[in-house]
């Protein structure tokens, strides 16, 4: 290439038009990975005998560890031990490792009991939550969008759940509850660690969110206690994949795009990660939606990009993310 040309190409890099479609892609990279990673826990569950338990402790054990050390580069591990010496921050840090426990072990639990796309879907409600939460707490009559997309939830949640019948859910009880679990839990990380993250950064409160977490659930599913459980290189792999291309990557990927990017862009985007999930799902295990399933999926992402344009339109609560799925 010419010199013109090849200064012409690096300034070009760095003009406001590139950096953000870097930004939507790497938001929209970080979406895909996120849904990709349920369908390979199912996979794992389902062939492997892997339990749903021992894969979020290695999973938070691990890409915690692997975060903290990422933050300890960058800071020469100022900022990362320097929260444990805040008497104020401790016991909320100790809290956010619950509730990041809670999160994946819900998800996770709904995946085993019903499949991935369903699971994804389900958590996918967690804005709503939020939402409404947030109404409650401010004393404010949610307006007729947030109405919209309640029903619009309510009802994909139903279509979803029973495929449009009366009569019998199309999956079991259990998955619906983890699901729903998965929700509520999802809809607790995001908001009460608002305030550690403006203070302490992302990366240092959910590296150590992670690491808790993992660690206080390695007290009943030990790392080492395998027995029934099938590995093979294959499944190392997959365990592999659901740490760094499931976890650790998108993470970073979707906190990386807030620097090009609006929040409430990174929202929308988001959507593609149940996408991701139920595309998997049918190319990769076969598995079939039913014309109401369908229609139920497609009200639920409507109902939560009804909401991040809600939020986009001014400074909330919702607009912030922290981690998911």
């Amino acid at each position: 290439m010419p010199k013109g040309r090849t200064t012409m190409f690096i300034s070009s890099l760095g003009s406001p038009v590139f950096l953000r479609f870097k930004g939507l892609l790497m938001a929209l990279i970080g979406a895909i990975l996120w849904g990709l990673s349920g369908t390979v826990a199912q996979v794992l569950f389902r062939e492997e005998g892997i339990r749903p338990g021992w894969l979020v402790t290695m999973r938070l054990i691990f890409a915690g560890t692997l975060l903290l050390a990422y933050g300890f580069t960058r800071t020469n591990g100022k900022d990362v031990w320097a929260i444990w010496k805040s008497p104020k921050d401790r016991l909320p840090l100790l809290v956010f490792g619950f509730g990041m426990l809670g999160v994946q072990y819900t998800y996770f639990a709904a995946i085993e009991a019903g499949n991935a796309a369903t699971a994804t879907l389900l958590q996918f409600l967690g804005p709503v939550f939020i939402t409404f939460y947030l109404a409650l707490r401010f004393k404010q009559i949610p307006g007729i969008r947030e109405f919209a997309a309640l029903g619009l939830a309510l009802l994909g949640t139903f279509f979803l759940v029973t495929n449009g019948s009366l009569d019998r859910l199309s999956i079991s009880a259990a998955a619906v509850f983890w699901g729903i679990g998965a929700a509520v839990t999802a809809a607790f990380y995001t908001l009460y660690p608002v305030e550690l993250v403006k203070k302490w950064g992302s990366i240092v409160i959910v590296g150590w969110g992670m690491l808790l977490g993992g660690l206080c659930l390695a007290v009943v599913n030990p790392p080492w206690q395998v027995a029934g459980q099938h590995f093979t290189l294959y499944t190392g792999f997959l365990i592999g994949f659901v740490i760094i291309f499931g976890t650790l990557i998108p993470f970073y990927l979707v906190l990386e795009s807030l620097r090009f990017i609006s929040a409430a862009e990174v929202g929308m985007l988001n959507s593609a990660e149940p996408l991701a999930a139920m595309i998997a799902s049918v190319v990769w295990l076969h598995f079939s939606f039913e014309l109401f399933e369908a229609i139920g999926a497609l009200c639920i992402i409507a109902t939560v990009i009804l909401l991040t344009l809600q939020s986009g339109k001014k400074e909330s609560p919702t607009s912030h993310k922290t981690f998911d799925g």
